[in-house]
């Protein structure tokens, strides 16, 4: 199996939404490698925390392990949430300065209230970026009827009230959305 970052370097995405210490950020559906939660939690430093919030609790119990292990982690805070589920994740509203939703936007049937969540959680000036799939890579990634196309993305958050600051291709299997609260 190999490694998220052989596909998404977490490093690229996170210095789009000028993550700095003292900075608190959310990611949604982190995954059981937190890909982006541990070197977020490098970049907002002590003074910060990185939410890695899952639905899946033995997700969180690898990252509560990992946590335990590696020096410099305490920062990082396990939250379980069923993001679909708007105004049920224990985080206060406004509070965030960035929330990363990577590869989950594909594998959620309640879109929209995922991006509401996004954006209830974030202040004012906060970023929300979304990483997904633009095409299927043989056996990873989704299928092509669940593929989920940028444009839909960007119409479904100015509902959420969030403006697209910035649209690029990762690679040539991933797109990635910034936008601002």
């Amino acid at each position: 199996m190999t490694s998220g970052t052989a596909l998404i370097d977490p490093r690229i995405v996170l210095e789009k939404m000028h993550l700095g210490v003292g900075m608190r950020v959310a990611d949604f559906g982190c995954g059981r490698t937190g890909q982006f939660i541990f070197l977020a939690s490098k970049m907002v430093g002590d003074k910060g925390i990185v939410y890695a919030v899952d639905i899946i609790k033995d997700v969180l119990e690898d990252i509560k392990s990992r946590v335990k292990v590696e020096a410099n982690h305490h920062n990082i805070q396990p939250v379980w949430s069923d993001i679909e589920k708007c105004g049920r994740t224990p985080i206060p509203e406004k509070s965030l300065h960035a929330v990363i939703l990577t590869n989950v936007i594909f594998l959620v049937k309640d879109k929209l209230s995922v991006l509401h969540e996004a954006a209830r959680l974030t202040q004012a000036g906060g970023f929300v970026v979304v990483v997904d799939w633009s095409k299927q890579l043989g056996p990873l990634g989704p299928t092509g009827e669940l593929i989920v196309k940028p444009e839909t993305v960007i119409e479904l958050a100015k509902q959420a009230d969030l403006a697209l600051v910035e649209q690029v291709m990762l690679n040539n299997n991933h797109y990635c959305l910034l936008f601002k609260k």
